[in-house]
C-alpha cells in the first residue's frame, strides 16, 4: 500500500521490486465528488501519473499500462478532463524514451465496487425505489473478466503509444437496466418495486463515447479489442502545460486549474 504522488514511496517500490510491467490503474474515479474537490483530482490522476511515468522509465520499466475511461473522451467533468491530461503525457512520453506506454479505455465495470449493480440490488432487497438519474441516461457496461482480459491483451499486442477500447456492443439505458433487475427478481417494474428519477448528478453526461473523431478506429489481432491511432502532441508543450497544472495545484488557484 503506497501512496503514488509520494516520490519516495514509488522510488521504494521500483527499487524493492524492479518490475517490467506496470499496471497503473489508481485514480479517484468517482465524477461527482471530483467536480468539489478539484486540486484532489488534479494531484491524483494527472501529476501522480506523471510521476509514476517518469519513475517508471527511470527504473527502466519496459512497460506502462494505464488504466483509462471513456470519460475522458470529449471530456465535460473534472474527472474525465484529468485523466485525458494523463492519457496524454503517457502517450506524449512514449516517444522519447524506451518505456513503453499503452492505454486502456473503459466503460463502465458490471458488478465492480461503485457500479449501479450492486446499488441496485441493494435497493431491490429493501423493496425499492430503484433510483436512476435520468430516463435518457445510458452507458457502456462491460463485466469484470472482460475488463481483466482488456488490460493483459492490452499488454500483450501493445508496443507503446496506443490506446485500446473493447466492444462493448450498443450502450445500455440504465432504467432499462433497472427495469429487467426488477423483472428477474420475480418483481413487477413501478407496481411492486417504484424506479425513480433523482436528477444528473454534477459533471455527468447522458451518454458517453468511446474514442474522438479524430482517432482512426481499427480492429486488432484480438477479437472484441479496437486500437485508436492517437493525435500526437509535442513534448515540449505536453510538459510545459503539466508544469503550469502543477504551480495552480500548489497555489491553490482553482480557476487555472481548470
Amino acid at each position: 500500500l503506497a501512496d503514488i504522488a509520494n516520490s519516495h514511496d514509488i522510488d521504494g517500490l521500483f527499487l524493492s521490486c524492479q518490475p517490467a510491467v506496470v499496471f497503473h490503474a489508481a485514480a479517484y474515479k468517482h465524477v461527482p465528488l471530483l467536480e468539489a474537490s478539484i486540486f484532489a483530482a488534479v494531484k491524483n490522476n494527472v501529476l501522480a501519473t506523471r510521476l509514476v511515468a517518469d519513475k517508471a522509465v527511470q527504473a527502466g520499466v519496459e512497460h506502462v499500462i494505464l488504466v483509462s475511461s471513456d470519460k475522458a473522451v470529449n471530456p465535460t467533468n473534472v474527472m474525465g478532463l484529468t485523466k485525458r491530461a494523463a492519457e496524454i503525457y503517457c502517450q506524449t512520453l512514449n516517444t522519447s524514451v524506451n518505456t513503453a506506454f499503452t492505454t486502456v479505455r473503459f466503460g463502465n465495470v458490471l458488478g465492480s465496487s461503485g457500479s449501479v449493480l450492486p446499488l441496485f440490488r441493494d435497493q431491490i432487497r429493501q423493496g425499492g425505489p430503484l433510483t436512476v438519474t435520468h430516463p435518457e441516461m445510458i452507458r457502456y457496461f462491460m463485466m469484470i473478466p472482460e475488463a481483466a482480459s482488456l488490460i493483459l491483451q492490452a499488454y500483450t499486442i501493445g508496443r507503446g503509444g496506443q490506446v485500446f477500447v473493447l466492444d462493448m456492443g450498443e450502450p445500455v439505458k440504465i432504467v432499462e437496466l433497472a427495469e429487467q433487475l426488477i423483472t428477474l427478481s420475480g418483481k413487477e417494474p413501478y407496481k411492486d418495486i417504484d424506479i425513480q428519477f433523482s436528477g444528473v448528478r454534477p459533471g455527468e453526461k447522458l451518454f458517453e463515447e468511446l474514442f474522438y473523431a479524430s482517432e482512426s478506429m481499427q480492429q486488432t489481432e484480438k477479437q472484441k479489442v479496437f486500437e485508436s491511432c492517437c493525435c500526437e502532441y509535442p513534448l515540449k508543450t505536453v510538459v510545459a502545460t503539466l508544469t503550469q497544472l502543477e504551480h495552480a495545484y500548489k497555489n491553490r488557484d482553482q480557476d487555472a486549474a481548470l
